[in-house]
């Protein structure tokens, strides 16, 4: 197994000078050396044709005993120096200081293809930032963050990768609920693999200590390795670098929107500086549409992280990013002209998104208030939101309307009639717009499935293949691997996949409440 180890991080930046893994302030430093740590059994489960591809390996690689070793921590590449990197970040809403690679491990970067890829152990052990934690991970997290991080990609949201997923052969005591009752799990480990896994946070944590030598040191890296197309650093091309970390925050954002995927845990070190999805933790899709939702029971009292709040919640995300890069431009102004202008571009490009939803392209003046209908209409009653959107592409006038979109209904037999009614005229408003932009339907089928998904990972499906896991089984993690490769087409193979969350999952932990711990 070759890789071609093209390492920049770690080389460049300043390092921890001490080597031990004991929790502490970590300072002047952007990164801790680390080993990870040797597991007892490691077994590969699952591996990425499409990554292993993009790192130049073979299938005949990933079958050999060297790629084991190497993604479950047991052997070190040569010429390689793993590390853990060090950052703060706000959590919840109040600056939590030192953070860091608290269960990461980054073993290497390769190039390939002018590509670059940074990859990344999740669960491989204890780092200086574990804090009170082992640093390891459970199967059932890993198994999240595996399928979800290559459907976002298939989806066409910006998102980190996963190259494989095995278990450590270790078991790993967890409190699922956090409620006092600790079990052991089976011990799983991630590769992960994005372009860089820089955060927010790495740049708060110089800004916080006031350590502007070191910040900049980090921001001109920044841009010099993924953003040199603005050129080389100055206070221009710094107020240049806010602003495209600004603009591809805002872009994830409207994608999570499009595909109701809600995060759960938007804290600022979990906010990638390339707009990236980044730490697939208590995440969720929307089962009803319902901007009030949050999947994260730690979130469950304020639901700060609800689905209609990531805008803005990235947007204050961004405030703080804005704030820690403030030492290099001594200069408010321009800052806040790029956090207003992310306001009005959500504005336009939300509406741009949910108007490629329903298919609709030309300008009406009530444009906003015919989607904001919608929008009001979708939480009268518990409606599925992938489910009504791919089956609006079927809809060709009023009469027919509930034929086409009642399986989108949890309860349609039971729908009040007041409901029905204002379904009923929102129904004959979007008639009268389809036919004013089309005169063939099919042309308005084919462009909503591009834009509405027929299959996300819903919760209760990532818990049977979970459930499967525990037992040994893991061909569901392959079904629903493939399927979840080619979201927007029909897949009749996957037809069962195509279908409201079941009722046995509506209450059950990992499909409707998950913890950080998930």
């Amino acid at each position: 197994m070759k890789l071609n180890i093209k390492d920049k991080f770690n080389t460049t930046l300043p390092s921890d000078p001490i080597l031990q893994p004991s929790r502490r302030q970590v300072t002047q430093a952007c990164f801790s050396y680390v080993t990870p740590k040797k597991t007892s059994n490691p077994e590969l489960l699952h591996v990425s044709p499409e990554m292993l591809k993009n790192l130049d390996l073979s299938q005949t690689d990933a079958q050999s005993d060297d790629f084991l070793k190497v993604f479950t921590g047991n052997k070190i590449l040569p010429n390689t120096k793993p590390y853990a990197m060090c950052y703060g970040g706000h959590q919840f809403g109040n600056w939590a200081g030192q953070l860091g690679d608290g269960r990461a491990i980054n073993l290497c970067e390769v190039k390939h293809k002018h590509k670059n890829w940074a990859l990344q152990l999740k669960g491989a052990g204890e780092t200086p930032y574990s804090r009170t934690a082992d640093g390891l991970a459970v199967l059932r997290s890993s198994i999240r963050e595996y399928l979800c991080s290559e459907a976002m990609f298939h989806l066409g949201v910006p998102t980190t990768r996963a190259l494989s997923l095995a278990l450590s052969g270790d078991q790993v005591m967890r409190d699922v609920m956090y409620d006092g009752n600790a079990a052991y799990e089976k011990g799983a480990i991630v590769c992960r693999a994005a372009a860089s896994f820089l955060r927010f946070g790495n740049y708060q944590i110089f800004a916080a200590r006031q350590d502007d030598v070191n910040l900049k040191t980090l921001v001109d890296y920044t841009i010099t390795h993924y953003f040199s197309h603005l050129g080389a650093p100055s206070k221009d091309t710094y107020i240049a670098f806010f602003n495209e970390v600004t603009q591809r925050t805002l872009t994830m954002i409207i994608e999570w929107q499009r595909v109701g995927f809600v995060h759960g845990v938007m804290n600022t070190d979990n906010m990638s500086i390339l707009g990236l999805t980044i730490d697939y933790g208590p995440y969720g899709w929307l089962e009803g549409f319902d901007f009030g939702w949050t999947p994260n029971t730690t979130d469950r009292q304020h639901k700060r992280y609800r689905y209609g709040n990531q805008p803005n919640i990235g947007l204050w995300n961004l405030l703080q990013l804005a704030n820690a890069l403030y030492p290099l431009i001594e200069d408010a102004a321009p800052l806040e002209a790029i956090l207003e202008t992310y306001k009005t571009d959500f504005e336009a490009k939300h509406l741009q998104m949910m108007k490629a939803k329903l298919g609709l392209y030309e300008t009406v003046d009530n444009d906003e208030h015919f989607i904001k209908d919608l929008e009001e209409n979708l939480q009268l009653v518990e409606t599925d939101m992938t489910l009504f959107f791919r089956n609006l592409s079927d809809f060709k006038d009023e009469a027919t309307g509930f034929d086409v979109l009642k399986d989108a209904f949890y309860d349609f037999d039971n729908m009040p009639n007041a409901v029905k009614e204002k379904w009923k005229m929102w129904f004959l408003n979007y008639e009268a717009r389809i036919q004013h932009e089309y005169s063939i339907t099919t042309e308005r089928k084919e462009k909503m499935n591009t834009v509405n998904p027929k299959y996300v990972l819903r919760n209760y499906m990532a818990q049977l293949a979970i459930d499967a896991a525990d037992e040994g089984d893991y061909n569901l993690i392959d079904e629903l691997f493939k399927m979840l490769k080619k979201p927007y087409d029909e897949q009749p193979q996957y037809e069962k996949w195509f279908a409201k969350r079941p009722d046995w999952a509506r209450h059950k932990v990992g499909c409707s409440m998950l913890s950080c711990s998930s």
